[in-house]
């Protein structure tokens, strides 16, 4: 009887669905326990990357930056991390991990953490938590302490007039000059007006300019000196008085230094290195070249023309005097020297001298070139970018603002021996190409006739003194 119930049983299939389901259902309670604890765990460790992100940025914010106590340093990066490591599901806020590394002006942090999430299936895992573990890397570097050097085109073409306003004007107002003066768009300064002394009835254009309050390019640029030195410039930073440079100074927690020189044939120093506030006291001497009178700049000691053609913009030899006279830069760090940055402002078309017998002038120039005296010639020609690469070489960083040579269509000059390296346009042909492959990476800028030069002039400085953070991982 016995064993034909046992058989019966054996045997027997009904309700095998149910019984198969009650044995999976230790499997199944474990996997979905482990698959919550698993789930929450990683959304913990998204939570606490999050939070050493966090802490690693704060510790290379520009403020930070400037601290050189690594203990001071760690503890505002653990702060940053507790606040926002507080999470519910943890047995414990983690202490993270900071690992600081200064190497010259860069910086970087590292946190790192070792978290242990609470497990809600601690009898399924065989464990109350799971570890979680991550880390974030930031790095910066410090605002470096500069000395900057302006070299600034005074020569004949920034007599220009600023705007398409200011050159009607100025067409206007020059109607009744001599011939070689009349309806002219550029305010140029002679000694000898028409090669006779000035007066009430012989005025050179640039009298004729500053009678009609005509703004000419040069202005322009004087007013963008006067904004980065002198201001007034609404600094973010409270207490801070002056320009551009005393602002970021005081963000940065950096030390600037300035000089102020001009060209046109010849390097001409306004003033020497000192400090921002120093220098902008000389902004007012910033001039334009001044010729003895048309086709005769320079007179010998008997009065008589050394050079019977126009010339003045030599950007050339105005980097290289420039080059002798700056020292090797360094690092820039606090117990370092100064880095070295030039800021170049020209409309980039060099006009200068050159002997007849050795000299060297663009393959596109036009040739003949026109006569200076019986042994030197005219050379008119976009920057030879030789002397950039030489700078360069120093670890100097050149910046350069491109006040764009104004196309003259009209104006046969222009046409015949300036044109080939304007074209298709001001901000494409190969005057501006040059100049663009002579400032350092990222620090070129361009403005056209009429356009802001003291935002374009403030933006790019605030590139060079500019530092910023990054996460690594």
């Amino acid at each position: 009887m016995l064993r034909r119930a046992m058989l019966c049983f054996a045997t027997d299939r009904k309700a095998n669905v149910a019984i198969i389901f009650a044995l999976t259902m230790v499997p199944i309670i474990f996997l979905l326990g482990m698959t919550l604890d698993y789930t929450l765990a990683l959304r913990k460790r998204e939570q606490l990357n999050a939070a050493a992100d966090a802490a690693a940025i704060a510790a290379v914010r520009p403020a930070m930056l400037t601290q050189t106590t690594k203990s001071v340093i760690e503890a505002t990066a653990t702060a940053v991390f507790a606040a926002k490591a507080n999470l519910p599901g943890l047995v414990a806020v983690p202490t993270p991990t900071v690992t600081v590394t200064d190497v010259g002006l860069a910086r970087t942090i590292t946190v790192s953490y070792v978290a242990q999430s609470v497990n809600n299936f601690p009898g399924v895992l065989g464990k109350q938590t799971w570890q979680v573990s991550g880390s974030s890397t930031a790095k910066a570097s410090s605002a470096p302490n500069m000395n900057f050097y302006l070299l600034l085109d005074d020569s004949p073409s920034m007599a220009l007039a600023a705007t398409q306003t200011d050159i009607d004007n100025m067409v206007l107002a020059t109607k009744n000059q001599p011939t070689y003066a009349k309806n002219c768009a550029f305010a140029c300064h002679e000694a000898h007006p028409n090669n006779a002394a000035p007066s009430s009835s012989n005025k050179d254009n640039l009298t004729v300019a500053r009678a009609n309050n005509i703004t000419l390019r040069i202005d322009l640029v004087t007013n963008a000196v006067k904004q980065l030195m002198v201001g007034p410039w609404t600094c973010p930073q409270s207490g801070t008085s002056g320009g551009v440079m005393q602002c970021m100074s005081a963000l940065n927690n950096t030390t600037y230094q300035a000089a102020i020189y001009t060209f046109d044939y010849a390097l001409n120093t306004i003033q020497t290195l000192t400090t921002p506030s120093t220098a902008g006291t000389k902004i007012g001497n910033i001039q334009l070249l001044t010729v003895d009178h048309q086709n005769c700049p320079v007179l010998n000691g008997s009065g008589g023309c050394i050079y019977t053609t126009d010339y003045g913009t030599d950007i050339s030899k105005g980097l290289t005097d420039l080059n002798a006279a700056m020292p090797n830069p360094g690092d820039g760090s606090a117990t370092g020297t100064p880095q070295e940055v030039v800021f170049l402002v020209t409309d980039g078309v060099e006009d200068k001298l050159i002997p007849k017998s050795g000299g060297s002038c663009d393959s596109n120039a036009t040739y003949p070139l026109p006569s200076a005296n019986s042994t030197t010639a005219r050379c008119q020609q976009p920057l030879n970018t030789a002397i950039c690469d030489t700078i360069k070489s120093r670890n100097i960083r050149i910046a350069i603002l491109y006040t764009e040579y104004l196309q003259l269509p009209s104006d046969g000059w222009y046409t015949s021996r300036i044109a080939q390296f304007n074209n298709p346009t001001s901000s494409t042909g190969t005057i501006a190409q040059r100049l663009q492959s002579c400032a350092s990476p990222g620090l070129y800028a361009n403005v056209q006739n009429g356009g802001d030069i003291s935002k374009a002039l403030t933006d790019l400085f605030i590139k060079v003194a500019s530092s910023t953070a990054s996460l690594v991982q």
